[in-house]
């Protein structure tokens, strides 16, 4: 597929204006130059031609916002001082299965002040003696070399989510450092004496509980002791009653008998 058809099917029914990636990977170029890429895709961050068949650069338009720019197994072999030019904010660049030579062509890299990461594997450049001492004097702003720095520690695999993340780590150092917001210490002071008072509070009420409960078991044992007293009034009582009625009957008894007594005597 050639790349002007390419760009349009990546377009997706989106104007140019609103695409930050773009990858066009392993299409073919017309002449070994770009077409189709105009500088209406100027919200462009991330641009990948690799295996394109892509031997200039002289028409990539203006792409100021471009950071990464992806170039790998073409057939460039110079003209990168255009980069410097129409992508100046690049910090990763990826040159690596290219025809770069020799040093003077990589020369035309050091106007690209932000290139923090150049990538020249399987380039013939890379067989030069002294070649990583050699780039890295050259080319003093960048950081990784073939995704390796000059202490061969390996580079992140995403840059940008690294730097994103210092930003954040230094926010919170500086927070630290700064201590904690004005009148922070004066409301936790306020806390405090609040949850103080909530504690007396509530070992007062614990105590008024526990008198309350004193004075009702208190007065549940008078009401029992009361109950019984009465109880115990009533069975007198009725006991009494009860005496009196059979002093009665045997005192009516008595008398019947007296006065049966008195009969027979008559007779």
């Amino acid at each position: 597929m050639e790349m002007k058809k390419r760009i349009n099917l990546e377009l997706r029914n989106r104007a140019p204006e609103e695409v930050t990636e773009l990858v066009l990977d392993n299409c073919l170029c017309v002449n070994g130059e770009i077409e189709g890429l105009n500088d209406t895709f100027k919200e462009l961050e991330f641009l990948s031609m690799a295996n394109v068949e892509l031997s200039s650069l002289a028409r990539l338009p203006s792409l100021n916002k471009l950071r990464k720019l992806e170039l790998s197994d073409n057939i460039i072999s110079g003209g990168l001082e255009v980069l410097a030019e129409k992508c100046p904010n690049l910090t990763y660049l990826n040159l690596s299965g290219n025809k770069i030579k020799d040093l003077s062509t990589v020369e035309a890299l050091q106007n690209l002040k932000n290139l923090k990461s150049l990538d020249l594997f399987n380039c013939e450049i890379t067989n030069l003696e002294d070649y990583r001492e050699s780039i890295f004097e050259l080319l003093q702003q960048i950081t990784y070399l073939d995704g390796f720095d000059q202490e061969d520690n390996e580079a992140p695999d995403s840059e940008e989510e690294d730097d994103e993340d210092g930003d954040e780590d230094d926010e919170d150092e500086e927070e630290d450092e700064a201590g904690p917001p004005e009148g922070y210490e004066e409301e936790e002071e306020e806390e405090e004496e609040e949850e103080e008072e909530d504690e007396d509070e509530d070992e007062a009420g614990s105590e008024l509980g526990e008198g309350e409960e004193e004075v009702s078991l208190s007065y549940l044992m008078k009401e029992e002791i009361q109950d019984e007293e009465d109880d115990d009034d009533y069975v007198e009582e009725g006991e009494e009653e009860e005496e009196d009625e059979e002093e009665g009957l045997r005192g009516e008894k008595r008398k019947r008998d007296a006065e049966d007594d008195g009969e027979e005597e008559d007779d």
